[in-house]
């Protein structure tokens, strides 16, 4: 299968955001193992599930190119939801996991090298502001680029809060400002983490999108010939492609006519709700009393 040059610029960018963020990660072990400081080992443990998370996030994005076939009949979209939502998983996991190893540490201080703490935290912002430039583009509009963009983001972040610790540890010796960082970088990543999980979630139920549906149904019915619309559902394949199957009841005629009619309310749904597939069934007698979300055993 062949790629547009826009997707070979994509991976090369993967490829580098990778490579610099498994450097940044042997850096701050090393640093933080040296130091004692475990805001530093925090984020070193950040940026190997970002290197894991960019992997992840680019493989997605191959597969979620893939056509359609007799298996996967709406395509391989959600690849990369699937990837966005392990991705989150893995880094609430580990905020909490790290929060938890913080609060022990406000119990029994550890000694911290400020100095050294201070000079691997600039590298590791340095490198890591650069990672998430290279990933920037494309992380509005895609939620898995989004979810690994907000990996690359939140160890900036992060580095931020260990340099501020380190300084506090180096000017005026205060020692709990290390795992105090390491709680505040993480509850930031943990707040933020939250919506893409939920975003996620609705997509892989295939909860409905946020749509007016009153609205919607005026919208057809506004269409000559149309009684009815009933036994509406939507769902999500990805982020952007919203889909529709619904039953319309319709004034009796030629089956012919019906089709100028099919066009007319998907073009509709498309341009003003940016329904990507309409799935409609005609009808005549059933159907004219129905509410819109009715559903009975006889639906099929």
């Amino acid at each position: 299968m062949e790629f547009k040059d826009d997707k070979a610029q994509h991976g090369l960018r993967f490829l580098e955001a990778t490579v610099l963020n498994l450097a940044i990660t042997a850096v701050e072990f090393g640093g933080g193992l040296l130091s004692g400081s475990l805001a530093l080992l925090s984020d070193a443990i950040h940026n190997l599930g970002d290197s894991a998370s960019i992997v992840m996030a680019y493989v997605a994005s191959r597969i979620s190119q893939r056509n359609s076939n007799q298996s996967k009949t709406y395509g391989y979209r959600r690849a990369e939801i699937l990837s966005s939502y392990f991705n989150a998983i893995f880094l609430l996991v580990m905020s909490a996991l790290l929060i938890w190893e913080a609060i022990r540490r406000f119990a029994h201080p550890h000694p911290v090298n400020g100095g050294l703490m201070l000079v691997v935290a600039v590298v590791g912002l340095l490198a890591n502001g650069f990672s998430a430039w290279l990933l920037h583009s494309g992380s509005h509009n895609n939620l898995n680029l989004k979810a690994t963009y907000l990996h690359i983001l939140s160890d900036a972040f992060a580095s931020g809060g260990v340099i501020l610790g380190a300084l506090i540890i180096k000017i005026f010796h205060v020692v709990w400002a290390d795992p105090l960082m390491t709680i505040v970088v993480s509850v930031y990543i943990a707040y933020k983490t939250i919506p893409i999980i939920i975003e996620a979630t609705n997509i892989l139920m295939e909860a409905g999108p946020r749509l007016d549906y009153r609205a919607v149904k005026a919208t057809v019915l506004s269409v000559p010939g149309v009684v009815n619309i009933h036994h509406v559902h939507t769902w999500m394949i990805d982020e952007h492609r919203i889909m529709l199957t619904a039953h319309i009841a319709l004034e009796d005629q030629e089956l012919s006519e019906v089709e100028p009619i099919y066009q007319k309310i998907r073009k509709l749904l498309k341009d003003k709700y940016n329904i990507e597939h309409a799935t409609l069934q005609a009808e005549v007698d059933r159907g004219k009393e129905y509410q819109i979300f009715t559903t009975n055993k006889d639906d099929v």
